[in-house]
């Protein structure tokens, strides 16, 4: 029964969402929302493993087909067609633009000189020294890029020779214009910036200030800045309304602190983006178990001006349900050195497990579960952050104190060093460096 209703869904509707195609398909079970379907109100679709919306590099997985005048809508929008396209192919454009152009006007001056007689030797030729194909291509390359060797010149005999010098001028300069301004326009793109833009591979699902919250990290390569940098992030996956119609990728925002302005970063040192998976969030009623079964993709979103350009950037990645970490959370990057901090990029994708409930946000605020915390826990982040200047100053005190305490004691032997340093209890402290960790 089951395969007579799917084979006439696959034959009476076009947008039907079976799959007519068997390798590589799974059994999976939607939730009608209409209640239409068998008895408990789900019916049972093959479909493909999930492909990736937007790879990891930042480039979408799509392919466009069937497009109607494809060709006349991109040649109407040239300029916007050269940045576009490959190195290879503009600066073979490039070349074949300035070559056609020198050879046309070649042409026509050689047609000139053909038409005027120069070819058999005129006493008074349009051009002088032109007797050939090849001196009027010559002249032509001359005449366009403004060379001048002075052996080739228009005369006063012919007219049309002089109009015929005027127009290629005024070409040539529009080609100039064109070409150089696509060159630069595609040197001077902020694409490229977005490779010194950096994501984790992986985004992490733990507890943070008393929050089930979801996070990724991000960094920048470069020391220059972005400036006005921001975040924002979308969640994709298949859905049925309650029409019955099937949306493949239905696009819902993730709050990342839009409304706090905590979307809005200083990114001067990797930094850990946080959504709240709250009320809102498309994540509440995930758990642990329904993340590992789960089809839906986290695209994240990192846009800002280029400091040295003040160009508009954009750097993209994406997280499938597979690639989210639950009970994970990011080790640290940032160290206290002497004089200065250093971020460590060794450490930028690695993460550790930490003790999260397994249940989703929505059984965590019904249950009103309180995470249990000890003060005698070991935690990366609290050994760079919470190092206080005035626990550095009494470090500090008591290192000159004992130092004083020593010098004044003057010690004649090695054995009462042993004896005083046994006697004298090592201060516990919490690790500031890498080098301590």
């Amino acid at each position: 029964m089951l395969t007579t209703v799917m084979g006439s869904m696959r034959t009476t509707n076009r947008y039907s969402i079976v799959s007519s195609e068997e390798d590589g398909l799974k059994l999976t079970t939607m939730q009608m929302m209409n209640g239409h379907g068998n008895g408990n109100g789900k019916i049972h679709t093959r479909r493909r493993c999930r492909n990736r919306f937007v790879r990891k590099n930042g480039q979408c997985n799509v392919h466009f087909v069937n497009m109607t005048d494809k060709s006349q809508r991109y040649l109407a929008d040239m300029f916007t067609t050269c940045v576009d396209i490959r190195w290879r192919w503009m600066l073979l454009i490039f070349t074949l633009t300035f070559v056609l152009s020198w050879l046309v006007f070649g042409l026509a001056f050689w047609v000139l000189a053909l038409i005027h007689g120069d070819l058999d030797g005129a006493k008074s030729p349009c051009v002088m020294h032109v007797t050939s194909f090849v001196g009027a291509f010559l002249y032509s390359v001359e005449t366009q890029t403004t060379i001048g060797y002075g052996s080739r010149y228009v005369t006063e005999e012919c007219p049309a020779a002089i109009i015929l010098v005027v127009l290629q001028s005024i070409v040539g300069c529009i080609i100039d214009a064109f070409m150089i301004g696509a060159i630069m326009a595609k040197m001077a793109r902020p694409k490229k910036r977005a490779q010194t833009l950096l994501f984790s591979h992986n985004a992490v699902i733990a507890m943070r200030d008393g929050k089930l919250c979801l996070m990724w990290r991000v960094g920048n390569l470069r020391k220059s800045h972005i400036v006005e940098a921001h975040v924002r992030a979308q969640l994709i996956k298949p859905r049925i309304t309650e029409e019955g119609e099937y949306i493949p990728l239905d696009q819902i925002d993730i709050n990342v602190g839009f409304d706090k302005g905590l979307d809005r970063i200083f990114l001067v040192s990797p930094i850990t983006i946080v959504h709240q998976i709250d009320l809102e969030s498309p994540l509440y009623g995930i758990s642990k178990q329904e993340l590992d079964i789960a089809d839906f993709e986290v695209i994240v979103i990192l846009e800002g001006m280029v400091e040295a350009t003040a160009m508009t950037t954009q750097a993209r990645s994406s997280y499938l349900s597979s690639e989210v970490l639950w009970g994970h959370r990011f080790e640290p990057v940032l160290f206290e050195e002497k004089n200065h901090y250093k971020v460590d990029y060794s450490r930028f994708h690695n993460t550790y497990e930490v003790h999260t409930p397994a249940c989703s946000a929505r059984m965590l605020a019904e249950t009103k579960f309180v995470v249990p915390t000890t003060t005698a826990a070991f935690c990366y982040e609290n050994e760079v952050a919470l190092m206080s200047k005035d626990e550095e100053e009494e470090e500090e005190e008591d290192d000159e104190n004992q130092s004083r305490d020593l010098n004044e004691i003057g010690l004649g032997s090695a054995l009462e060093m042993d004896h005083l340093q046994a006697t004298i209890p090592l201060d516990q402290r919490s690790y500031r460096r890498e080098s301590e960790i």
